[in-house]
């Protein structure tokens, strides 16, 4: 097996199924990657069966141990005084604003030689990281330090993970693009600073584990439309939107009720507050249920209890909570926003709206309850999408690929 540092920030946390899916499709292939993270979530993000397990097998940078303190001082005699000067310089010339930027940057210096202390005493021979953030930077300095490699995934626009871009992407090995369009910003943004094997390859599925076990039934006209909706409550995921919707589509006379997964992770639970005042103001409380953060298992049994999934997203790279609805043979109403459109085909896999249009998801509410056949046919689609092209196994692989080419440089 190959030993590879699996570096995710903050992990395990809510939204970090896939990680853990993708890790073992990685395991499967000869690949294992020890996890290490930058620091432990909060216990209410922990939420999967598998968070205390993943938790104590992941390394962590902060808070540091005496021994991995101690660790990181050893990294930084062993270099020589070339990698110093080039750490030294990327600091200074760094797009970082202000002094501050000494400081931060400089703290990440020594987190990458913590890291790159960890790495030489499991045995890595290359780190993947899950960031294109603080972490990216890490793994950027662990690897002038020390000379490991490194690779990126980018996950979402360059603007959401800070400066220094160009020297997080010049550094490293190669890097995996979960999207086509994300992939032309990158490299319109950063011509000139990136690797060479820039591979597009989409976050996935288990389709093991979200399965039906009985057919996917449309709704028969009584009892309660169920829809469900899963992503953490942030305003990015437009949950005040399908509220809205659901408030709309009653109106018109169907027992439709919105169940919402996801934990807050605004500042002061800002958003959960506004969307409880919301359900309140709407008179929603008793068809508006907030599950908060919970486990795979309760999201795949809400799936199979549902009669249709949105996600009223307003910036979504992909969205795999998209894909775990489409797995399970649910019809989707997703944004025409960020990567969307290249999971979600409309009409034909499932159903697009625009962003801020509680107006039209209400619209896709009411067809579907309506329309029996319409739901069953765009169900029956989106699993055949995701089970072709939507798998975790796909991103694994081309880790592997990019980790072999990686290793075969050197001999």
């Amino acid at each position: 097996m190959i030993k590879i540092g699996y570096f995710i920030p903050e992990f395990p946390g809510q939204t970090h199924i896939f990680f853990w899916r993708e890790r073992k499709e990685l395991q499967s292939l000869g690949i294992n990657p020890e996890l290490v993270s930058t620091r432990m979530p909060i216990k209410l993000l922990m939420s999967h069966t598998w968070s205390k397990r993943a938790a104590s097998e992941t390394v962590y940078l902060f808070p540091p141990s005496l021994k991995l303190f101690a660790g990181s001082f050893s990294e930084f005699l062993r270099c020589k005084l070339k990698a110093w000067l080039k750490c030294l310089s990327i600091i200074t010339s760094s797009d970082l604003k202000g002094f501050s930027k000494f400081i931060r940057l400089a703290a990440m210096m020594f987190m990458g030689a913590s890291l790159a202390y960890i790495a030489r005493k499991r045995g890595w021979r290359h780190i993947h990281v899950h960031s294109c953030a603080d972490a990216a930077n890490i793994a950027m300095f662990s690897s002038i330090l020390s000379g490991i490699s490194y690779s990126l995934t980018l996950h979402g626009g360059l603007k959401d993970y800070g400066p220094n871009q160009k020297n997080k992407w010049l550094h490293a090995s190669f890097g995996v693009i979960i999207t086509k369009k994300l992939k032309m910003e990158l490299e319109s943004s950063l011509a000139g600073f990136l690797p060479k094997y820039l591979p597009t390859a989409p976050m996935g599925v288990d389709l093991k584990t979200f399965n039906r076990s009985q057919p996917y039934a449309s709704w028969s006209g009584t009892g309660i439309f169920n829809i469900f909706s899963c992503g953490r409550l942030n305003p990015c995921k437009g949950h005040d939107d399908a509220i809205k919707a659901l408030a709309m589509v009653r109106e018109q006379g169907i027992n439709a009720h919105l169940t919402i997964a996801g934990q807050d992770d605004t500042s002061g639970f800002k958003y959960k507050k506004n969307l409880v005042s919301l359900i309140s103001e709407l008179k929603l409380n008793d068809y508006v249920h907030l599950l908060g953060a919970v486990s795979e298992d309760i999201i795949r049994q809400k799936l199979e209890e549902s009669h249709a999934f949105v996600l009223a997203s307003i910036n979504e790279p992909l969205g795999v909570a998209i894909m775990e609805a489409m797995a399970m043979n649910l019809p989707v109403i997703a944004t025409r926003e960020g990567g969307v459109t290249e999971l979600v085909v409309h009409n034909i896999n499932g159903l697009l709206v625009d962003v801020h249009s509680p107006e039209q998801i209400a619209s896709n509410f009411a067809m579907l309850a309506h329309d029996p056949a319409l739901a069953k046919r765009l169900g029956e689609g989106g699993y055949k999408t995701v089970s072709d092209h939507f798998h975790s196994g796909v991103s694994a692989s081309v880790i592997f690929d990019g980790v072999n080419r990686v290793l075969k440089k050197r001999i």
